[in-house]
């Protein structure tokens, strides 16, 4: 990632908080993707159930788009599939404003965070902004172990808040649920985030705790399996007490009527979503196979995703499969000499595999 230019304040301007001015800005490589083999970024390689396209269709009319968006009924719908009341979540634009909501909830400036390192950026971004002291615990190379340990030592009473991804990005190694357990045990003064945004590529998750668990956040988006990344759409789950006061935090209509319209039909195709992540995980084997064979390591991994190890050759390697139409990550500025490959269907696992093959 290209190290950006420095901002200066114009003469005359206004100097901003010394959280931001601090920040180095996120700029996400996303120009120039399209009619490419899109393995960069972690989405759904195909796009969206069939499904969703068509109850949009149906259920679009010019009058709806004139209006502010309505919940009820998509609140409902998503209550029955994750098995929870409409109280127990609130509708996020993306995980991005649901970690935004959580932070701007519960951190005030100088206040200490925990996150694991690397891990996925917008966490200590939201959490820099609200001016945070950020307490980073490393993940353990080579192969990315979960530093359960190291982070149940760092968490102490005057630890605010704790933010997980698990299956992390983007080394996409996993915490078994007894370890989440732990730390909750752990960080009883503390609010604690879990994003599950890989939750269907690993089966592990808290959510069915925030009953019990009072301290306890978990996330989920549309973003990934469900092929729905454009819309930006994603849930908040926690007890009903904690959602009423970050719904205090959020916008009333930061979720818009098109992806509250979509979600509805997407999580009726269970088929769609099965089928698309055994499609995955038959492609993530192949990878880590075809791989070894090429005596190139790489992360374990429990989500849709491999960070592969290409040494000196890393950002060469993006930069010649971009040339072929394929597009990798370069993870290189945080886990040196690694790139990251998103899985898609075997086919298109094959597409990346021959062109590597080629050039390795």
């Amino acid at each position: 990632m290209a190290s950006p230019r420095p901002v200066r304040i114009p003469k005359g301007g206004i100097r901003p908080r010394e959280a931001v001015m601090r920040m180095q800005p996120y700029s996400p490589p996303t120009a120039g993707r399209d009619g490419k083999l899109r393995l960069d970024f972690n989405e759904n390689t195909v796009g969206c159930s069939p499904r969703v396209i068509e109850f949009l269709r149906q259920q679009l009319r010019a009058g709806g788009l004139a209006v502010y968006p309505e919940y009820a009924d998509t609140k409902q719908a998503l209550g029955e599939f994750f098995g929870v009341t409409p109280e127990q979540f609130l509708l996020t634009n993306g995980t991005d404003e649901a970690i935004q909501v959580f932070i701007n909830t519960y951190v005030n400036g100088g206040d200490e965070v925990v996150l694991l390192r690397p891990s996925y950026a917008m966490y200590r971004f939201y959490a820099q902004v609200a001016g945070a002291a950020i307490h980073e615990i490393d993940y353990c190379p080579p192969q990315m172990d979960f530093p359960l340990e190291e982070l149940l030592k760092a968490i102490t009473p005057q630890t605010r808040a704790v933010l997980i991804a698990n299956p992390n990005n983007p080394t996409g190694t996993g915490a078994p649920l007894q370890a989440i357990e732990r730390i909750l045990k752990r960080a009883r003064k503390a609010a604690v985030f879990i994003d599950e945004a890989y939750y269907e590529f690993c089966g592990v998750t808290a959510l069915p705790l925030i009953d019990e668990i009072p301290n306890l956040f978990v996330s989920r988006t549309f973003s990934k399996v469900y092929g729905m990344a454009a819309m930006r759409i994603g849930c908040l789950f926690s007890n009903p007490a904690n959602i009423a006061y970050l719904h205090k935090a959020q916008s009333p209509y930061s979720v818009n009527s098109v992806a509250a319209l979509a979600v509805q039909e997407a999580v009726r195709d269970r088929a769609y979503i099965e089928n698309y992540v055994a499609e995955v995980l038959a492609a993530r084997e192949l990878l880590c196979v075809r791989l070894e064979k090429l005596g190139i390591s790489y992360v374990p991994s429990s989500a849709n995703f491999v960070l592969m190890n290409a040494g000196r050759r890393a950002v060469a390697l993006r930069d010649t499969l971009r040339d072929r139409g394929i597009l990798v990550r370069d993870r290189s500025y945080e886990v040196a000499g690694h790139v990251r490959i998103t899985i898609g269907t075997r086919e298109q696992t094959r597409q990346l595999l021959d062109a590597l093959e080629e050039i390795w």
